[in-house]
Parts: C-alpha cells; sequence; structure tokens
C-alpha cells in the first residue's frame, strides 16, 4: 500500500498504540488531542506517560492540538475517543474537513441517552461526501501489549468491503493483522457489550471466586451479549470470532482490562467515584452497562449479568446478592436465544 497520511483522534493508550502501528508500516501518522501538556510532551519528549511509563514513541509522530491542521490533507481519520464526547467529535471534524477520507473508528461503547452504536453517530454527524462507509476496528487488544509489538489480531468491518480491505492494508504487518468482516453491527455490539461482561468477572475475581467462576460468566456473558446483538440485526456467527469470543476472553480475564480491574475493585468493596479516580482513564463498560439495560428492558431481551451488574452500579444492590441472585434464578437450557 502506498503512503497514506492519517489523522488518529484520541492520544489515549489505544489511540496511541495505533498511531505507533500505522507509523511502522511508514504512514504519516497525526495524533490530535485537546490537552496541551499531553500535546507537547509527545512532541518534545515522544513519550505519552500517562499511559506508557517505559515507551518512547517514533519521531515521526507528530502530536496536534489543532483540529484542522491535523486533518489537512489527511487520506484517513480514525476516531480513538471516549464514546461520550464521539458525537462532539465528529461534528468538529465534519467543520473542518473539504475532502473525502476515509473514517474509521477504533472505540468500543454504545452513546448514552440514545442507545446508539458509533458507526450511526459519526454517519449522522459527517455528511457522506465527505467520507467513506465507516471502518470500525474491534477485536482482542490491549493497548500494552500491542505498543511493544506483540501479536495482536482484530478485525476492520464495514459495509462497504472495499473501505475494510483498506483498514486491513493500512494496519496490517508482521505483529499486527486485521481480518475483514461486513457485519457492522455485530462487531460493534461485541466491543461494546463485552465490557460489561469484563466489569462482572472483575467483580468475581474481586469477591474471592475461581475459574470455574470465570469460565461461567464469560461464556453466559457471551450468551447474552449474542441474544442482543442478533435482536438488534447481528448474525449470530460473528460472537464466534475475534470481535466477539475473542475480545471477551482478552478484556474478561487480564489485569490490563480496566473494565475487569473496576470489577474486581467494585467487587472488593471499593466505590464506583473513588474507582473511577484512581483508574485516571474511562471505563467504558460502566456506561454501556446502563445502555444495554435499558435496550435490554425495551426489546424484552434476557440479559442477567447485564442486569445484576446494573443494579449493583446504579440502584445500591450488594454485588455479591446480586450475582448469587442471577446464579440461583438462572435455570434454563443452554442454547435459547430469546
Amino acid at each position: 500500500m502506498a503512503k497514506q497520511t492519517v489523522a488518529v483522534l484520541g492520544p489515549g493508550s489505544w489511540g496511541t498504540a495505533l498511531a505507533q502501528v500505522l507509523n511502522d508500516n511508514g504512514h504519516t501518522v497525526r495524533l490530535w488531542g485537546n490537552i496541551p501538556e499531553q500535546i507537547d510532551e509527545i512532541n518534545t519528549k515522544h513519550t505519552n506517560t500517562h499511559y506508557f511509563k517505559d515507551v518512547v514513541l517514533s519521531s515521526n509522530i507528530k502530536a496536534y492540538i489543532d483540529l484542522k491542521a491535523a486533518l489537512s490533507g489527511a487520506d484517513a481519520v480514525l476516531f480513538v475517543v471516549p464514546t461520550k464526547v464521539t458525537r462532539l467529535v465528529a461534528k468538529q471534524v465534519a467543520n473542518v474537513l473539504d475532502e473525502k477520507v476515509v473514517i474509521m473508528h477504533a472505540s468500543k461503547g454504545l452513546e448514552p441517552n440514545t442507545h446508539e452504536r458509533l458507526s450511526t453517530i459519526l454517519e449522522e454527524e459527517i455528511p457522506r461526501n465527505l467520507r467513506s462507509d465507516i471502518v470500525v476496528v474491534s477485536g482482542p487488544s490491549h493497548a500494552e501489549e500491542a505498543i511493544v509489538r506483540d501479536i495482536t489480531l482484530i478485525t476492520a468491518a464495514s459495509k462497504d468491503t472495499k473501505a475494510a480491505e483498506y483498514a486491513q492494508k493500512l494496519f496490517s504487518n508482521n505483529y499486527f493483522r486485521l481480518y475483514t468482516n461486513t457485519d457492522v453491527i455485530g462487531v460493534e455490539t461485541a466491543g461494546a457489550l463485552k465490557n460489561i461482561i469484563a466489569v462482572g468477572a472483575g467483580a468475581l475475581h474481586g469477591l474471592g471466586y475461581g475459574d470455574n467462576a470465570k469460565a461461567a460468566i464469560i461464556t453466559r456473558g457471551l450468551a447474552e451479549i449474542t441474544r442482543l446483538g442478533v435482536q438488534l440485526g447481528a448474525d449470530p456467527l460473528t460472537y464466534s470470532g475475534l470481535s466477539g469470543v475473542g475480545d471477551l476472553i482478552v478484556t474478561g480475564t487480564s489485569i490490563h482490562s480496566r473494565n475487569w480491574r473496576a470489577g474486581d475493585a467494585l467487587g472488593r468493596g471499593e466505590k464506583l467515584e473513588d474507582i473511577e479516580k484512581n483508574m485516571g482513564m474511562v471505563i467504558e463498560g460502566i456506561s454501556t452497562t446502563k445502555v444495554a439495560y435499558e435496550l435490554a428492558q425495551k426489546l424484552g431481551v434476557y440479559m442477567p449479568i447485564t442486569t445484576a451488574i446494573y443494579r449493583s452500579i446504579y440502584e445500591g444492590a450488594n454485588i455479591r446478592e446480586s450475582i448469587l441472585d442471577m446464579m440461583t434464578n438462572e435455570l434454563r437450557t443452554e442454547n435459547e436465544w430469546r
């Protein structure tokens, strides 16, 4: 692939890791953010120590505070901002874009109140004449491992196969590989909803439960993620792929996962406000729990794990009692999808 100019919006852990992948592939990378001190650090010290203490970035990665300058002449724009600000940033991008670009996103969540997927938000806010079909970049990937060039396999999903293949070629190298998919609904819902199950898996660990419980919540969590996703129009086979069970495994079993760490702290009795303050990063699973619970209620989808976590976070229920209540009430056939 010829060298591309890519604007990466969001210099968090994942945005920074993806910027390095793109730089390794010989592309021109512009990393945009809105915190002047962070932008200055990336440009002068070539570090991003809030997320990576011991990583030195290539001096070829340039950081920008000016969005218009970051987007000028770009071939592609990659959104890696928190779910709650995706719409705001998309509006800003639409206001300064003057040429058609490939629009991608690598965030995982559902918008509060509207319950919309992120690709839908981008479609609504960025005019069709300025963008490709949206490409979703998602899958089992810890930024802490990708940044040190550990082997990582994820998915590029788009309604337009050519757009997905563009992202595949843009990112793929000898340690980072993308597989294409056309099931945008499945890939996005899998990426968002697995964060909820990761909170639950962390909570079980914090409560002192072992590997049997871990296997149970991941497996049954996948079942309820699939139930909701299929109701929204996803292909059930997507959930057995990288963006489904793959992402669920990596997020639901690792200390690298901020959602798992948040759940672990909840299980040990810490208060949510203290957990969020100490984390210093967005915990998408917390807000996604509320969105998923509301969607499940609206659509009549059975989601007992999500319900248990919702009641613990938003209704003050004891998390141990909520999980035990879920376990003692769930007597169902295993392959029931409704």
